[in-house]
C-alpha cells in the first residue's frame, strides 16, 4: 500500500502480521535483548521488511542496527524509513543519488486517545483539525496529523542530527489531493552542507483501517 505514496526508485516491503518464532537477525540481537515478546516480534519483523526492501536495491542482508536516536543505521549510499503498528510493519527504502531522505508511518485509523491531540499540535493546527472533523467526520484527522508529523521527523532527522518538536513544524493536510505540508518553524540547517531545509511535504492515503503517510526528500 505504502509504495502508493513514493516515488519511483524506492523499493518497498510491508506485511501485516508477525512469522511465529521469527529469530533475531545475527547482529540486532542487543536491540532487542530486554524487549518484551511483543516488542521483539515487531522489531524482528519490521526488520525483515527492511532488508526487503534493501534486495530490491540489491542490497545483501545485513543487519540494520539503531542509531543514537533509535533510528535505522542503513548500509552506504541508502536512504530508508521503518514503521510499525498494530496490524502493520513496513520499510522503504532508496538510493541515495535519488532520495536525500525519507520518512513513512502508519498508523491505526482511530481517535488519538484522550489528551494527547493538545501535546502533539499547535493551535493552528487545531482550528484545522476541527474544521476538518466537521467537513468530513469519518476521518481521523488527528491521527492523520499525528502520523504526518512522524514522517516528517523521519525524514528531517537523517539531514539534521537534531531532535524536531511536536510544535517546531506546523502542518496543513489539503483533504482532496492526499497531500500535507510542513513549515518548519526552527532553522533547517543540514549536516551535508546542502540548502537549509524551510519545510516537507508528504502523502497520505487511508485504507483497510491503517493511515499512511510519507514524506521525501530530492536529492
Amino acid at each position: 500500500m505504502i509504495e502508493n505514496l513514493l516515488p519511483a526508485g524506492t523499493s518497498v516491503s510491508e506485511t501485516f502480521r508477525d512469522l511465529d518464532d521469527e529469530a533475531v537477525f545475527p547482529g540486532e540481537e542487543a536491540a532487542v535483548a530486554q524487549a518484551v515478546e511483543s516488542r521483539r516480534r515487531e522489531f524482528v519483523t519490521a526488520r525483515r521488511c527492511a532488508r526487503e526492501a534493501l534486495a530490491g536495491l540489491g542490497v545483501a542482508p545485513t543487519p540494520i542496527v539503531p542509531g543514537p536516536r533509535r533510528e535505522p543505521t542503513w548500509p552506504t549510499g541508502v536512504v530508508g524509513s521503518i514503521t510499525h503498528c498494530a496490524g502493520y510493519r513496513g520499510a522503504a527504502v532508496a538510493a541515495r543519488t535519488s532520495l536525500a531522505s525519507l520518512g513513512i508511518d502508519a498508523e491505526p485509523h482511530a481517535a488519538l486517545p484522550t489528551g494527547v491531540l493538545d501535546a502533539v499540535t499547535l493551535p493552528a493546527e487545531r482550528r484545522r483539525l476541527a474544521e476538518l472533523t466537521e467537513r468530513l467526520p469519518a476521518t481521523c484527522w488527528d491521527r492523520l496529523l499525528f502520523s504526518a508529523k512522524e514522517s516528517v521527523y523521519k525524514a528531517w532527522y537523517p539531514l539534521t542530527h537534531r531532535m524536531l518538536g511536536f510544535d517546531e513544524a506546523e502542518l496543513t493536510v489539503d483533504a482532496a489531493a492526499g497531500v500535507f505540508t510542513a513549515r518548519l518553524l526552527v532553522p533547517g540547517t543540514r549536516v551535508d552542507g546542502a540548502l537549509a531545509l524551510t519545510g516537507f511535504t508528504g502523502r497520505w492515503l487511508i485504507k483497510d483501517d491503517l493511515i499512511l503517510t510519507a514524506v521525501t526528500v530530492e536529492a
